[in-house]
């Protein structure tokens, strides 16, 4: 793999660097794409877009397609730019998610193309042990995976409290770290690569910004139902944090009708309603697996048990209910549903759907409730966009242009 220049955080001209945004992103948005329309597209002048492209072209973002050249018949043969996605030299972006039975490692292009994947299971890993053993598997993968290209950097991302500035996991319970430096931990070892972490819920909904539907950039919450429950908040393109990053703990939203008892003492909150762990323990108290893995029961209900389905029916309705309360709270253009059935069986997020909009005082379509745009794809694709979310908003800055 090639090492990229560390992304700097020199911001130099602002003027300059939102007219690279600004033309980096209609590329993003609708490239293969002239010079002409890309001002038209931006509001940018002519020769400003033709300062951007020749910086974003020598910077290796963006490369012109002179066998696509369009041609009017008035003034000068237009040449299309399109984002650097192919080989040879086409930049890539490194990501991992770590969640707690395992984690999966992503090679992404410029486009959030995830070009490979792996898995990496946490079998017998003690948690003080596990980000150096991370670090390992993540070198091996970018050596097999990324080739020639020009590696970006890492994106990481991981439920709990995560504070991405220091790049600190402030907290995360189930694999009991506290203040753990994260970010730093990662980076040994990686030949110089520049790690960014976030939490795993800000991360997805960053990626429906940056690469889902349109409607995620006015406004979204994100509802990460795994073995840990949070959210994310999205308006104008722009993910909250809140002060010390601790925005989206949402295990404790009450669900309508829950009785589950949480261990905060409390009955019917979220994460001891749905999470996995919480579907796992369940399914083994009720004969549907033999262990407390909520994708066995997600195999069990598609090869047929009735069992497994009603209660994956169950959680769906569960989760449906909490995404009414953030509907009538925040009234988002978009919910994005993050939960294991409902990306693999449509059936799961009608449910959800349907619960959703029967309690919600202000959401009657159905639609505005949708699983990431990347499917199953989600996890490694997040973690990339970690780290191509802060090119994209500032593109020259990240190479100190």
């Amino acid at each position: 793999m090639t090492a990229a220049p560390r992304i700097s955080r020199a911001t130099g001209d602002g003027r300059r660097e939102a007219n690279a945004a600004s033309v980096l992103r209609a590329v993003l948005d609708h490239g293969p794409v002239a010079r002409r329309t890309i001002t038209e597209l931006s509001g940018l002048s002519p020769a400003a877009v033709s300062r951007q492209c020749t910086d974003l072209v020598r910077l290796g973002l963006v490369r012109e397609l002179p066998d696509l050249t369009e041609s009017t018949g008035v003034g000068r043969p237009q040449i299309p730019v399109d984002l650097h996605t192919g080989e040879p030299g086409g930049p890539v972006a490194g990501g991992v998610h770590i969640g707690v039975p395992g984690s999966t490692f992503g090679l992404l292009d410029l486009r959030g193309q995830l070009l490979a994947r792996r898995a990496f299971p946490h079998d017998g890993i003690d948690p003080g042990e596990l980000p150096r053993r991370i670090r390992q598997g993540l070198r091996a993968f970018l050596d097999d995976t990324a080739g020639g290209r020009r590696l970006l950097g890492v994106g990481a991302a991981i439920g709990g409290w995560v504070d991405p500035g220091p790049g600190t996991v402030v907290r995360h319970q189930a694999l009991g770290w506290h203040q753990r430096p994260l970010a730093a931990e990662l980076a040994r070892d990686l030949g110089g690569l520049h790690v960014r972490i976030d939490n795993h819920a800000r991360a997805i909904a960053q990626s429906e910004i940056l690469f889902g539907r349109p409607a995620a950039r006015r406004s979204l919450v994100h509802l990460f139902v795994g073995n840990v429950v949070d959210a994310a908040l999205g308006i104008a393109g722009v993910v909250h944090q809140g002060p010390g990053s601790g925005a989206g703990d949402v295990a404790h939203l009450p669900v309508p009708d829950s009785t589950v008892v949480c261990p905060c003492g409390r009955s019917g909150c979220l994460g001891a309603t749905a999470s996995n762990t919480a579907v796992g323990l369940t399914a083994v108290r009720r004969g549907i697996v033999p262990e407390p893995d909520v994708f066995l029961v997600v195999d069990a209900a598609a090869a047929g048990d009735r069992r497994a389905d009603r209660l994956l029916r169950e959680r769906a309705r569960a989760v449906g209910r909490a995404a009414a309360l953030l509907l009538d709270v925040l009234n988002p253009d978009l919910v994005v549903i993050t939960e294991n059935s409902s990306l693999v069986n449509p059936e799961y997020l009608e449910e959800i759907r349907g619960a959703a909009v029967d309690l919600s005082h202000v959401c009657a379509d159905p639609e505005r409730i949708v699983i990431p745009h990347a499917e199953t794809a989600v996890l490694p694709v997040a973690a990339g966009t970690i780290l191509l979310n802060p090119l994209f908003r500032s593109p020259l800055a990240a190479f100190g242009a």
